[in-house]
């Protein structure tokens, strides 16, 4: 990448521009920034971060599968997410064993399987090193629409289906008795992350998406006590993270995804310090209905 030197803080940004590769990547980042801040805020509330951890490293599987076979890396590895992502939600509901432990197994036996194949086949070794650390450099006007469509698809979900995996979120045991099919929005949540996920791998890389759909929730969470506002507001910070994200590695010359998490986590130590006691307690504060009264949804 090209280094800027000197300038005013308006060339800093639109010199990249000039690249279609950049312009590619911006885009694509700063939807997938907000995408995982959306989905993120359910994630984050639920307590379901290590979840989200450990399906993206599933994911990793069947994108090292698919690029052994030669099928769409879409299509291969979201199927494979999907039949990962309710492997997980059906141990968790049934609680057979410790859920944390379950997941453990099912995600990374399938994150061996894609190391394994590493390994043992060269070209997967070359197809698959962007889904691991994330790459502008690969991204296309055509992962730029995924990321667009998922990005569109996902908000009309949330606003479809807001107040029952509202009331799922906070209350899953009234909401089960008041007529709210929860094992079905638990599916829906489900199929959202590991869309979400396999959506921004090419950018975010595997091993630092689960630290994005965390941190833009995390930081809204301490700014507000407002469910409605905790959405949008993290969508907004996941998508400035992705943008300022974008130009900071471009000027560093660093990789994509490592500098958006690092400017999330810089905007998440400047609010720690700046909320002070409150909003720390808010962030650790126990899973409620913030600013929004229960739902009661009919049968």
């Amino acid at each position: 990448m090209q280094h800027s030197r000197g300038g005013s803080p308006v060339t800093w940004i639109t010199e990249p521009l000039e690249f279609a590769f950049f312009r590619h990547g911006l885009m694509v980042a700063t939807l997938a920034g907000a995408l995982c801040g959306l989905i993120g805020v359910y994630v984050t509330l639920r307590g379901m971060s290590y979840i989200g951890h450990g399906l993206s490293h599933a994911i990793f599987g069947g994108a090292a599968a698919s690029a052994l076979v030669g099928f769409n890396f879409y299509l291969g590895a979201g199927a494979w997410g999907m039949a990962a992502a309710l492997a997980i939600g059906r141990v968790t509901r049934r609680r057979i064993i410790g859920s944390d432990a379950a997941i453990g197994v099912i995600t990374t036996a399938s994150f061996a399987f894609g190391i394994a194949l590493l390994g043992l086949y060269g070209q997967v070794r070359k197809s698959i090193d962007a889904a691991i650390f994330g790459s502008v450099l690969g991204v296309t006007m055509a992962d730029v629409w995924v990321v667009a469509g998922v990005t569109v698809a996902a908000a009309l979900v949330v606003l479809a289906f807001y107040r029952k995996l509202l009331f799922t979120t906070f209350d899953p045991e009234v909401a089960d008795v008041s007529g709210v099919n929860t094992a079905r929005m638990d599916a829906l949540l489900m199929l959202l992350l590991s869309v979400s996920i396999l959506a921004t791998m090419k950018v975010l890389g595997v091993v630092l998406i689960a630290a994005i759909l965390v941190i833009p929730s995390v930081v809204a969470r301490m700014l507000t006590n407002s469910f409605a506002r905790m959405l949008w507001l993290s969508t907004a910070i996941g998508a400035l993270c992705g943008f300022v994200g974008m130009v900071v590695s471009y000027h560093l010359d660093i990789s994509s995804g490592a500098t958006i998490v690092l400017v999330g986590a810089g905007l998440f130590t400047v609010v720690f310090a700046v909320t002070g006691p409150r909003g720390r307690s808010r962030a650790a504060g126990p899973a409620a209905p913030i600013g929004l009264a229960a739902p009661r949804p009919t049968v």
